[in-house]
């Protein structure tokens, strides 16, 4: 079982990613990045879905304090913003993105890709197979 730090200030889609997850993995939510990063100072999570626009502090932020301190947790971006620029995401060290509206079965097949990176990267260098999905 998996521990899932999904962010979202949409209750509708927080509340069906938790839905979707919840029966096989542990899962935590917060309806601001504020919330989350408190959250990350005393929990580690192997997958975090984050909204990329929310009020106060954005998921870029929560993407960029991750990717610095928790380098091995992949982080998953939800955007409502039609013009993000996937690639950028990605290269600022997103594992995936995906728009709003968005399949479930996409963003669960996603994160099940994520699941498995992470227990790789726990496994340590040198029994990792392959490379990142993208």
């Amino acid at each position: 079982m998996a521990t899932l730090l999904i962010i979202d200030d949409d209750n509708y889609v927080r509340d069906t990613l938790q839905d979707l997850f919840s029966g096989r993995h542990e899962c935590h939510t917060a309806d601001r990045a504020e919330q989350a990063l408190e959250y990350l100072e005393f929990e580690t999570y192997d997958v975090v879905l984050t909204d990329i626009s929310m009020p106060g502090l954005g998921g870029l932020e929560v993407l960029r304090r991750i990717t610095e301190r928790h380098p091995t947790t992949p982080v998953i971006v939800i955007s409502g913003q039609v013009d993000a620029h996937k690639d950028d995401l990605l290269a600022l060290g997103a594992f995936d993105f995906f728009t709003k509206p968005f399949l479930l079965e996409e963003v669960e097949a996603a994160v099940e890709r994520a699941i498995d990176y992470r227990n790789e990267m726990k496994a340590g260098p040198g029994t990792r197979q392959g490379g990142a999905p993208a």
